[in-house]
């Protein structure tokens, strides 16, 4: 089998964070969304992966992943020159394929169990298609699978009227007969080609489709909320570490994560999870977390920093209590007045706040 992990898009409802860079390589515990997708299909002993690339910051994506050698996998890199939807994304990969069974994931999707049972259940079967579903909270907001007697029956994008909670995951596991699906299907009211259409005309051609329940943490990381929160879970499943320095005097409890060179101060207070990277400095009296994280290279002179992304070589000097915020490489936010009021931030990369 092969694997695909679809890297495009322009992520608008994440600006300005991606003004500079695809939504995938945002940190999620101090590591690009999409290296999760990776560790994922890997684990399955998928090694050959074509990452569908476009837009803005398509370079940077190339920079981080290289040929995929460091990573353990074979990349190919497919461009795609305009969102044109998943499922033509995934019809731009039809000769990478070459007739195989394969494996779909979208890059900023985030599950905590392997799949690797699904994909060695799909390898011996005989379906079309297996879909891997999850019940939420909100099925007007995804593509829904209408379920009876343990059969998929229907298959609609993001319904007015849901009659089920089972959202279909951005991880798919398909044949090559969805291509031909694909090259016939028409522009949905968004003018993208819609996957969950392919997929419900492929339900009906065949009624060859199987389905998996995800009963574990998945998270589809669209919003900054999202992606706060899947920090905070991932956080609470690395096994522990901590290669850093800490003064006797700072109080830390929890799950506290610390890189290389990285020192603590004392009067610090660090309530776990939290995940601090290399070469960061932490100073006297600082508070930080819960569900935090903080990237190399980061200072953090004064504050209170709590249920936050702080990515790499920031600078934080700041009494205001800091919350449900992402800050993005090389910002910095420096408080000359004395008002401890909280503060929500959602900065793009290189922002400079006075306050």
């Amino acid at each position: 089998m092969k694997g695909i992990i679809l890297h495009g898009g322009h992520g608008t409802r994440l600006r300005p964070l991606t003004h500079t860079g695809p939504k995938q390589l945002l940190p999620i515990a101090n590591k690009p969304m999409s290296e999760y997708c990776i560790e994922s299909i890997r684990e399955t002993g998928i090694t050959d992966i074509a990452i569908i690339i476009g837009g803005l910051g398509s370079n940077k994506v190339k920079e981080y992943y290289g040929n995929g050698e460091k990573f353990g996998i074979n990349i190919t890199y497919i461009e795609q020159d305009e969102p044109k939807g998943i499922a033509h994304a995934i019809n731009l990969c039809k000769n990478f394929i070459n007739n195989e069974k394969f494996l779909v994931f979208l890059g900023d999707n985030i599950i905590q169990r392997s799949i690797s049972d699904f994909v060695e259940n799909f390898q011996k079967s005989n379906f079309d298609a297996t879909l891997l579903l999850c019940e939420v909270d909100n099925p007007s907001s995804f593509g829904i699978a209408d379920v009876e007697n343990k059969k998929i029956t229907k298959i609609t994008e993001k319904p007015k009227k849901p009659k089920s909670n089972l959202a279909v995951t951005g991880i798919y596991l398909l044949t090559p007969k969805i291509f031909s699906i694909i090259e016939n299907l028409k522009p949905s009211w968004r003018n993208e080609l819609e996957i969950t259409d392919a997929l419900d005309i492929l339900l009906n051609q065949n009624d060859n489709l199987s389905f998996e329940i995800i009963t574990d943490y998945w998270k589809d990381t669209g919003t900054p909320h999202d992606i706060i929160h899947a920090n905070g879970e991932i956080i609470k499943n690395i096994p522990e570490y901590f290669y850093g320095k800490k003064h006797e005097n700072s109080k830390i409890s929890g799950k506290v994560l610390s890189g290389k060179n990285s020192v603590i101060d004392q009067n610090v207070t660090i309530q776990g999870p939290v995940i601090i990277g290399e070469n960061c400095k932490i100073n006297s009296g600082v508070i930080i977390g819960p569900n935090t994280s903080i990237g190399n290279n980061s200072i953090i002179n004064q504050g209170n920093i709590e249920n936050s992304i702080i990515m790499e070589n920031c600078e934080i000097d700041s009494i205001s209590k800091i919350r449900d915020s992402i800050i993005s490489n090389n910002s910095k936010i420096i408080q000359s007045d004395k008002s401890t009021d909280e503060k929500i931030f959602l900065l793009g990369e290189g922002t400079k706040i006075y306050l």
